[in-house]
């Protein structure tokens, strides 16, 4: 048996030894906070993926067991969220209908899928995937996203049905339903979002004003969801909201979940084709957004996580998460930040969460019996600022046009035909475009800096040039979707300047070449030999200079390889130089 092996897997049997009774009580104050707040929000988030609410409850008990006992980072709030939800929604609505017993069992298998492909991503150290989805990517995906969840929740807050589906057809449904809106459903819904934003906005100062310690004022600021939930159960009953035609809850089974090894199995193998794609999506997405909030944290509290292991921890807690019939979970940047600002030490704060939630679905849910369904949707509402971001858009345009279009066509996709097909065409975009900008490196004359060994771009700065020597600088690496284009730009160089003996391509930034690549620089070098132009290289890297010498390539090179450009310069030199572009 390999102890560290194991210890890799499973990080509990190291920060264990090492637990205490200090410990303990932070990882104790902040489960009761994180438990606070994570009561409402997994109802709610049950209620986002098409799932019965006990789902939510499920889906935070034996998934963050699992997390505590795989994972590396302390502090991160595992669990239900709003985007892996909707996610969840779109993907298994495409083969089910929502509400089924096969739409339940999908949603379920959906989570092993992600938590399978998780896992044996962590295994095999393939975090490099999650590296396609670009920043841009993300940002757009996200913002329509959430805007997507805000839509789907109108109904209940407006207490009507709308079609899913796309943003137009949303729009035109609501324009025409606008005269069917049950008045105390909105008046429910709003007033939640009233409470909640004054609570966000003035319920911990306010405490702490009138004579209440920081941190009682801070804990109940933190658990405002939570209490204004038990109003609104409160209201409901006692009002007899429900027979006025508010929607509630209902009936919550009370218990522990029990495995779900018989629905699982049930599935069609049609379901199983069908959901592959979207747990790949569902698997990468998560992965990033986990390790993001993961790093970050570690950062601030100068701790660090292994990204391998918080994979397998994430694909574990997803494999639990399906196997008792909820769906698909993943991080929190709130909850993560609301666990380290508690206090958390250890991932034994994970468990102590868990072991409060089971108490809720053990001995609870019948008091969730007349939960306002416009309540969880109003819950939701206020979480989606930290999704929705314009201002990204902007950021996108000033730094990169390409990066723009990439970030506008993910967003206008996902909002306008569905999740999967936003993401993947995103991803899609972004190679594409990082193909295209590689295919067209940029290729610079440069000259010497006087007085200095510095060659720069004699368009950008007032440099010594030769006239009989060409020095191109080039910036990036050299494959085949950019070989054809370094032979145009050396080609169009030396037509414009007559008289040239030599063209020294100076590599300082190229860190990798390939076959196509260098058959190209074959074809340089044989189309300057035939002008009676020799051809060098300077400044090529240890790694470019080792595949170089396992081909002839050297052999027969026309040139020289100078260890410096200002080497190559001196040697080559014969005219006098002359001030500024050639």
């Amino acid at each position: 048996m390999d102890p560290k092996g194991t210890k890799s897997w499973f990080p509990v049997l190291d920060w264990t030894r090492r637990y205490g009774r200090q410990q303990f009580a932070g990882d104790a104050t902040a489960a009761a906070v994180v438990t606070l707040l994570l009561i409402p929000q997994c109802l709610a988030y049950a209620l986002l993926a098409g799932m019965p609410a006990v789902t939510g409850l499920y889906a935070s008990m034996l998934p963050l067991l699992v997390y505590a006992l795989m994972g590396t980072s302390p502090v991160l709030g595992v669990g239900p969220a709003a985007l892996r939800s909707i996610m969840s929604l779109a993907a298994v609505s495409a083969v089910a209908q929502a509400g089924s017993a096969e739409f339940i069992a999908a949603t379920a298998l959906l989570a092993v899928l992600v938590g399978g492909m998780l896992m044996l991503m962590g295994a095999l150290r393939m975090g490099f995937i999650a590296s396609f989805l670009s920043t841009p990517v993300l940002s757009g995906f996200v913002t329509a996203s959430g805007l997507l969840i805000a839509m789907s929740q109108l109904p209940h807050v407006l207490g009507t049905p709308l079609p899913g589906g796309n943003l137009w057809r949303f729009l035109v449904s609501l324009w025409q339903q606008a005269d069917q809106t049950h008045g105390l459903t909105l008046a429910v819904a709003v007033g939640t979002m009233a409470v909640l934003w004054a609570c966000k906005r003035w319920l911990r100062t306010g405490l702490q004003k009138a004579g209440l310690p920081a941190q009682v004022a801070d804990v109940t600021g933190k658990a405002a969801p939570l209490l204004v939930m038990v109003g609104a159960i409160a209201l409901t009953a006692g009002l007899g909201w429900a027979e006025r035609g508010l929607a509630i809850v209902g009936n919550i089974p009370q218990g522990l979940p029990a495995l779900a090894f018989e629905s699982l199995v049930s599935v069609r193998p049609g379901t199983l084709q069908a959901l592959l794609l979207p747990a790949v999506l569902i698997a990468m997405l998560t992965f990033v957004e986990q390790i993001s909030i993961a790093q970050s944290m570690a950062a601030r509290r100068r701790e660090r996580i292994d990204s391998s292991a918080e994979m397998r921890a994430m694909g574990g807690a997803n494999l639990a998460a399906g196997l008792t019939g909820a769906f698909a979970v993943g991080a929190s940047f709130s909850r993560t930040v609301v666990q380290h600002e508690a206090g958390a030490r250890t991932p034994a704060a994970t468990v102590m969460v868990a072991l409060l939630l089971g108490l809720t679905a053990l001995f609870f849910t019948p008091w969730l019996h007349h939960l306002p369904l416009a309540v969880l949707a109003a819950t939701i509402l206020m979480a989606l600022g930290s999704l929705i971001d314009f201002r990204a858009f902007a950021r996108s345009w000033r730094i990169s046009r390409a990066d723009f279009a990439a970030h506008g066509l993910t967003f206008t996709v996902t909002l306008m035909v569905d999740l999967v097909s936003g993401l993947m065409t995103g991803v899609i975009a972004s190679l594409l475009m990082h193909l295209w900008i590689g295919s067209r490196p940029h290729i610079a004359v440069v000259g010497n800096v006087p007085g200095t060994e510095h060659y720069r771009n004699v368009l950008r700065h007032e440099v010594l040039t030769h006239p009989d020597v060409l020095g191109l600088r080039v910036d990036q690496s050299l494959f085949f979707a950019n070989a054809r284009y370094l032979e145009d730009r050396v080609a169009e160089a030396v037509a414009a300047r007559p008289g040239l003996r030599h063209v020294v391509l100076q590599c300082t930034a190229v860190n990798d070449i390939d076959a196509s690549a260098l058959d190209s620089l074959e074809t340089i070098m044989q189309r300057l030999s035939d002008q009676g132009i020799a051809l060098h290289l300077s400044e090529v890297k240890g790694p470019v200079m080792d595949r170089l010498q396992r081909t002839d390539f050297l052999q027969h090179l026309s040139g020289q390889v100078f260890l410096t450009h200002h080497q190559a310069m001196n040697a080559l030199a014969q005219a006098r130089p002359s001030i500024g572009p050639p």
